[in-house]
């Protein structure tokens, strides 16, 4: 199989072909190729966010600069941390694919669906079980919120 047969754009969506069975080498290369890319991506991002927290000088003209510089490099921060989660689930969805288990959930075992993976590819979760997980989740908070309030 040449490479062309094995392999699709990472920009683009991933689509099933006719003859083709689910989580397909195809499909797994093009999903891997993808998460590494995004790997690397955000990767970048972070080591400018702190080669730019490194370079910037803390010494502000007034009490207004200062509040400002605050501000944003906690915003930096902020970002890098999302960042880093990111990372932490690429590396899971990578483990993922080296493992055998990308594309089915984690709860139900049932295929996750490629529509899902092209839009979110660190999904772990079918939509059913998400949707059930938030719902939870949502639960769990409104019961906080009545205790606290109490």
């Amino acid at each position: 199989m040449s490479v062309a047969q094995t392999w699709c754009p990472p920009e683009q969506p991933c689509i099933a072909r006719p003859d083709e069975p689910y989580m397909s080498q195809r499909q797994l290369a093009h999903f891997r190729e993808r998460l590494e890319s995004w790997r690397e991506e955000l990767t970048e991002l972070t080591r400018e966010t702190l080669e730019q927290l490194r370079e910037r000088k803390q010494d502000v003209g007034d009490e207004a600069d200062s509040s400002s510089f605050l501000e944003m490099q906690d915003i930096e921060i902020r970002t890098r941390e999302r960042y880093r989660k990111l990372v932490v689930k690429i590396d899971q969805a990578l483990a993922r694919i080296k493992d055998g288990n990308y594309g089915y959930c984690e709860l139900t075992g049932e295929p996750i669906g490629l529509e899902r993976l092209n839009a979110r590819p660190i999904a772990n979760l079918c939509l059913h079980a998400q949707e059930i997980k938030e719902m939870r989740e949502r639960q769990t908070m409104h019961a906080r919120v009545r205790m606290s309030v109490s």
